[in-house]
């Protein structure tokens, strides 16, 4: 068996600690004593008691698919479990192109995930105390809140430059591709500055904005030493160009894939056989995702094979099982890092039969 792929051991072990993790969270979201008004409501005609009948993982399925329009059309207060009662919230949104955006409350979740996250990236590439330069959505999103999170988590603050997603894909949209193109001049302008005029280490960002910033300034002399890079799809050939014409091998690349509803899923060092293909593997047991045949999402895909992502949350803040993303991946087999699933070559679903507006991500 080849070192990087999971033992049978690592990898039974992973499922008994996610089907413990899934007992405790789902005896807590479905408890008068600690759930939510939104899931207690949900039981009371589903004619079955999850806190006594869920088991493991594999009784999720049970459920059916979570529908994200509860998180558009609800108001917050739903999702707020007994035991949070009186602490004013975070609300964090995602979407929002067009109509009411979907709303994830929580507390201290965020902080939680980026603190396990912490443990997963280099000194090197990210020296503690070192300042940092986010670039890219903040506003309502939790990504603002997060990254400023891991930085202070690391002794280190962080510089802000905002980018609004909405507007850049509206203006795609009607295709005013001129206005983008300036939209995205002035977010890269800002950035430079910022790092021709301050100590920066530490860089987050998307592909594109990576790739204009590279074409201003060179990171390196700049002193840049590590970069997340994440928000969009990364295919093989831009993450090579990305590592070695805008990085040229001397900056760590931390590829990165996550939302507000999941939290950040890390990728695994990049191996030359690999052949700049990216794996991710969800923060388990806090959330877990299968890739499954888009025809009959109770059966999961091959490893290798192409499927559709399926994500469940499970936190004591926000439980939510088995939501269909917006995104297709091949999956991929548990590694001695991280010993369940990965998903690879992340995309827009149905990214081949149609065109998918990315904006500058």
């Amino acid at each position: 068996m080849s070192a990087d792929l999971a033992s049978p051991s690592a990898i039974k072990a992973a499922a008994d600690q996610l089907d413990a993790h899934v007992r405790e969270i789902v005896a807590w979201h479905f408890s008068p004593e600690t759930g939510c008004p939104f899931w207690l409501d949900w039981m009371k005609t589903a004619g079955w008691n999850p806190a006594t009948e869920v088991k493991g993982y594999a009784d999720l399925m049970r459920f059916p698919h979570f529908q994200d329009e509860s998180l558009r059309d609800l108001q917050p207060e739903v999702w707020v479990p007994k035991k949070y009662q009186g602490r004013p919230f975070n609300i964090f949104e995602t979407g929002g192109t067009t109509g009411m955006p979907k709303q994830r409350i929580g507390w201290d979740d965020y902080k939680t995930d980026y603190e396990e996250f912490s443990g997963k990236i280099s000194d090197e590439h990210f020296p503690r105390g070192g300042a940092w330069l986010m670039v890219g959505p903040t506003g309502p999103r939790r990504l603002r809140l997060a990254i400023e999170h891991l930085a202070n988590f690391r002794g280190s603050s962080c510089y802000f430059i905002d980018l609004d997603p909405r507007w850049v894909k509206k203006v795609i949209a009607n295709k005013q591709y001129e206005v983008a193109r300036a939209y995205m001049d002035h977010v890269i302008d800002q950035a430079v500055t910022i790092l021709k005029n301050r100590k920066v280490t530490g860089l987050f960002t998307t592909p594109k904005l990576l790739e204009a910033m590279g074409e201003k300034v060179n990171l390196f002399e700049a002193g840049i030493r590590g970069v997340f890079c994440g928000g969009t799809s990364m295919l093989p050939q831009q993450v090579r160009f990305l590592v070695e014409e805008v990085l040229e091998h001397k900056i760590g690349f931390y590829p990165t894939y996550g939302n507000t509803l999941m939290g950040l899923a890390a990728s695994i060092p990049l191996k030359p056989e690999d052949n700049y293909s990216i794996t991710y593997h969800a923060p388990q047991p806090r959330a877990a995702l299968r890739v499954v045949d888009p025809k009959n999402t109770a059966q999961t895909v091959a490893h290798g094979a192409w499927g559709r992502v399926e994500l469940t949350t499970l936190t004591r803040e926000f439980f939510m099982p088995r939501f269909l993303e917006r995104d297709e991946a091949v999956r991929r087999a548990p590694c001695a890092r991280y010993p369940w699933d990965g998903v690879g070559e992340v995309r827009p679903f149905g990214a081949l039969e149609k065109t998918i507006v990315e904006g500058v991500y």
